[in-house]
């Protein structure tokens, strides 16, 4: 079996670490990187750490509108599909690269396959649910990581060959934890032994684009008196710059560029406290146990929510303060999304599908 595996983004890295190494035990992959995080830290260093094959094509997209950036990639994909003339198209998550794949799968002879299928925020207004939702719509599998995410499936009537595979990136953090702890130095580096800290990114154009939203949220960090560690991807860095405050946060938290996998499962396993809006670091939090305060308003990660580690804050002063005071750890013992056999699952299911 022959299949073109597209990447774009950094959790999408990560969940192919997992589907990559089960995939190419018996079956021929073409790694396809979009470019769509193209700053070095954010793509490259996840190939170097997790010993992921290096792609076999680049599409060097870069920046741009959600327009523009998901119509190149739809012309590089297509030319790639006809060059290699694939028997699956593999695509991850909800970001551009997700819905351009999803595209260019459906109107091609070949079979779309959409990990992580089946989620929703129900919040359209977000870009990744658009992505999502309609790529779920386009393609030939889903696999779904939950037993909700399935539900989700069926309601909208697509549920014929969806299977709950279970989450990819529990693969990937059971196989990486031991090493992250072993060969990671970034607690060291940031002297981070003796103090606890906050852990915080903030990156959704929400939070970032909305001035008071993101002065609100960075206030109430810096009233805490641990510290706090921002890992500040490039996009939030120019938005502080253009909001006027990025000399002020520099002074109250340690601003830090974006980290390698690795070093960021370490800084993860060992805050006090998460404070994000990505769905993926929810998601992280609460493989690890760690208590996540979640600066939006919905998620559509609900189990982590249910399981008490997880509480969602949006940019509320009180709210973030509140869920800062009043930490919890997870008070589940269940496994909502799997026991971190997802890869195999789906390398079992692609190999039994006949269109």
């Amino acid at each position: 079996m022959k299949i073109i595996s597209v990447v774009g983004a950094r959790p999408q890295f990560i969940k192919a670490y997992a589907v990559s190494n089960e995939l190419r035990k018996e079956h021929d992959e073409i790694l396809v990187h979009t470019g769509q995080h193209y700053d070095e830290e954010m793509s490259d260093v996840f190939f170097e750490e997790l010993d992921i094959p290096r792609p076999d094509h680049n599409l060097g997209v870069g920046s741009g509108s959600h327009a523009t950036q998901t119509a190149e990639m739809m012309i590089g994909l297509e030319e790639l599909v006809h060059r290699h003339e694939p028997d699956v198209m593999l695509c991850y998550g909800d970001t551009n690269s997700t819905l351009a794949t999803g595209v260019v799968g459906s109107k091609e002879d070949v079979t779309l396959a959409h990990v992580e299928a089946g989620l929703r925020s129900f919040n359209r207004e977000m870009p990744e649910e658009v992505n999502r939702v309609l790529t779920d719509h386009a393609a030939d599998i889903l696999f779904a990581p939950s037993e909700r995410a399935m539900n989700h499936l069926e309601s909208e009537g697509i549920d014929e060959y969806a299977y709950n595979a279970g989450d990819v990136m529990y693969d990937a953090l059971l196989s990486v934890r031991e090493k992250a702890v072993a060969q990671s130095d970034v607690l060291e580096e940031l002297n981070l032994w003796d103090d606890p800290y906050i852990l915080a990114t903030v990156h959704r154009p929400r939070n970032t684009d909305n001035s008071e939203r993101l002065e609100t949220i960075l206030e109430t960090l810096a009233a805490d008196e641990r510290r706090v560690i921002l890992p500040a991807h490039p996009r939030t860095v120019n938005r502080l710059e253009q909001h006027g405050l990025l000399d002020a946060i520099e002074e109250e938290a340690t601003l830090i560029d974006p980290v390698g996998y690795l070093d960021f499962i370490k800084l993860q396993a060992n805050a006090d406290v998460i404070v994000t809006d990505s769905g993926g670091i929810q998601k992280e939090a609460f493989f690890l146990d760690v208590p996540c305060v979640t600066l939006r308003e919905e998620t559509e990660w609900p189990e982590t929510v249910e399981s008490g580690g997880n509480v969602l804050v949006g940019a509320n002063q009180e709210a973030i303060q509140d869920a800062l005071t009043n930490l919890s750890h997870s008070t589940s013992d269940a496994e909502p999304y799997g026991d971190g056999n997802a890869a195999r699952e789906i390398r079992g299911v692609l190999e039994g599908y006949d269109k």
